[in-house]
């Protein structure tokens, strides 16, 4: 079993943290998942690429609604501990349409998964971000692609979000919180998603074609910078 331990870090750098797991044990049989296929509601969509977009989870939220049993037990039960996870990598295209399921592929091997499941911890969503987004780059590979965005995402710092967690706070807060806690990074170049219930669910962060981080476009989506939003705690 592989255990990531990052309780070192925090005793150095109690403002901000790391994007890796807390703590993640990577089980000895990694699951398999399903082919993910375009549908009528979700079709083929072979455009040019103009921007990317990174997509990071806030998982305790995610594990609140979901509970801890079936395809969420790695992700929410036992000793695993997750704070934000790498939901994954979106090429967009030049306008408000994106490319999606470009080309066919095979199942993901055992060996990919295992590699990115302490970065994306569902061999499925792991297997739906290649099909439907990773294929639509020219010339990647899934070791290609969830390299790039593993790497990506594992650059990035946070602010305490233990902290945040107790106190008002702002769509517009959180991404300035974040933006401080990374140099050359500002809040309008990312955009934070909530629940219906006002919840943090999600911050998309928008590049340029050369993965450069980039200011948002406006039909980007996204909670208004005034939306009052609660964190669910880290556990």
């Amino acid at each position: 079993m592989l255990t990531l331990a990052m309780s070192a870090l925090a005793l150095v750098m109690p403002a901000t943290a790391m994007a890796q797991a807390l703590s993640c044990a990577i089980p000895a049989t990694i699951p398999r998942p399903h082919p993910e296929l375009p549908s009528a509601s979700q079709p083929v969509r072979r455009l040019p690429i103009g921007s990317y977009t990174l997509a990071i989870s806030w998982s305790p939220e995610f594990c609140r609604t979901r509970g801890d049993s079936g395809s969420a037990r790695f992700q929410c039960g036992s000793d695993n501990r997750f704070g934000f996870v790498l939901h994954g990598l979106w090429p967009d295209g030049v306008g408000k349409d994106w490319p999606q399921y470009c080309r066919a592929t095979p199942l993901l091997s055992r060996r990919v998964i295992r590699r990115n499941l302490c970065s994306t911890p569902s061999a499925q969503l792991l297997q739906h971000e290649w099909s439907k987004h990773g294929t639509c780059m020219a010339g990647y590979t899934p070791d290609r692609y969830f390299a790039r965005s593993t790497a990506m995402f594992r650059a990035l710092r946070f602010p305490d979000m233990a902290r945040l967690s107790r106190s008002p706070l702002t769509a517009g807060t959180l991404a300035q919180a974040i933006a401080a806690a990374n140099p050359g990074l500002r809040a309008d170049m990312m955009r934070v998603t909530g629940t219906r219930a006002g919840a943090l669910d999600e911050v998309w962060l928008c590049t340029d074609k050369r993965f450069r981080y980039a200011r948002c476009p406006a039909h980007q989506g996204g909670l208004d910078a005034a939306a009052r939003i609660t964190i669910a705690p880290p556990r």
